[in-house]
């Protein structure tokens, strides 16, 4: 039989987690720094989006369906990437417990076609080893998603490596997805903040991990990461060049791009050109197709575009769907 087509990259609005931080401190914040970060029209046309696209994010029907028309057999729902890290305790565990329920919901009314992502309060470790366990063991999720930073505090903190192995003892996925940009207004004008500062975040992310040594110490750790990794894979020998002319660069045992080859990258990079650049980085069996749906940063002809690309019929199968099935099901523990 053939394998099936496996999106790893789409999102669920969880209305009832919206609901437990409307009116709260943490969320003017969150919202004000948003507002600083995108020019007015962006703001009205992000508005305007998820309006119209609620019944996507939502329905497990128009997914279906939107999956059909993709060609798509199965797809990785992970919650919108806001995952409220300012959050304390008691609404964290809250907020983590609703979104993950609800993605578990949402998955289990077609489990055949849809495999579902969490989220934890990375801000709070000890509680989010014990919300991973449970998402996983008890709610029968494949993993989490994670955003690029926490509250100023990189993924690569040793704060967070409880939570790093414990994810690898459970084979769980760890689907690395940025909200926003550090940059801030900088990149305000002309919706940069996402088209360019979202790679960048993805970037900065990565680099630390590799760089401070996490995936030394976390070998086993299934590591996914959103958009093609960001600028990573196209300027990787930059870092290498650095690790090895600079003592003060290497936190890492092995030269950079080696961990590349450690992760895994979704195939939304647009063009066949940066799709193949991608495969010749990090290897065909590192990537998995990824569609953003239901954005418009987004795509909705991924085979098409993978078959653009003219990679050996192996390449392309494992691509389609064979990795993100090794992904998600070798090695996993309930």
């Amino acid at each position: 039989m053939n394998t099936p087509v496996v999106d790893f990259h789409g999102h669920l609005a969880v209305p009832a987690a919206d609901a437990l931080v409307a009116g709260t401190p943490g969320l003017a914040a969150e919202l004000a720094a948003e507002q600083r970060a995108h020019s007015s029209a962006s703001l009205a046309a992000n508005r305007a989006q998820l309006q119209c696209l609620a019944g996507k994010l939502t329905s497990v029907v128009e997914r279906l369906a939107d999956l059909d028309a993709m060609g798509v057999d199965a797809q990785v729902v992970g919650p919108m990437p806001m995952h409220h890290y300012w959050a304390d305790p008691g609404l964290a565990a809250h907020l983590a417990r609703r979104v993950n329920e609800a993605v578990a919901a949402h998955c289990g009314a077609a489990p055949e076609r849809l495999y579902g992502l969490g989220t934890v309060p990375l801000q709070h470790p000890d509680l989010a080893v014990a919300l991973l366990d449970r998402a996983i063991t008890e709610l029968g999720l494949y993993g989490i998603s994670v955003s690029t930073s926490v509250e100023g505090r990189e993924l690569a903190d040793p704060a967070h490596d409880d939570v790093w192995r414990r994810a690898e003892e459970l084979g769980a996925v760890v689907f690395v997805h940025p909200w926003g940009c550090s940059l801030g207004e900088r990149l305000a004008t002309r919706y940069l903040g996402n088209t360019v500062g979202q790679p960048v975040e993805t970037t900065v992310a990565l680099s630390h991990l590799i760089f401070t040594g996490v995936l030394d110490r976390f070998p086993r750790l299934k590591l996914v990461a959103a958009h093609g990794g960001g600028y990573l894979p196209t300027y990787i020998g930059r870092s290498d060049h650095a690790w090895r002319v600079r003592e003060d660069a290497r936190g890492c045992a092995e030269p950079p791009s080696t961990y590349l080859r450690r992760m895994w990258f979704d195939a939304l990079v647009y063009t066949p050109r940066a799709l193949r650049h991608l495969v010749e980085e990090v290897g065909a069996d590192r990537v998995v197709l990824g569609t953003d749906h239901p954005f418009d940063m987004g795509v909705d002809d991924p085979l098409v575009r993978l078959d653009a690309a003219g990679l050996a019929p192996a390449d392309r199968a494992a691509i389609a769907g064979g990795n993100a099935l090794d992904l998600l099901l070798k090695g996993r523990t309930r």
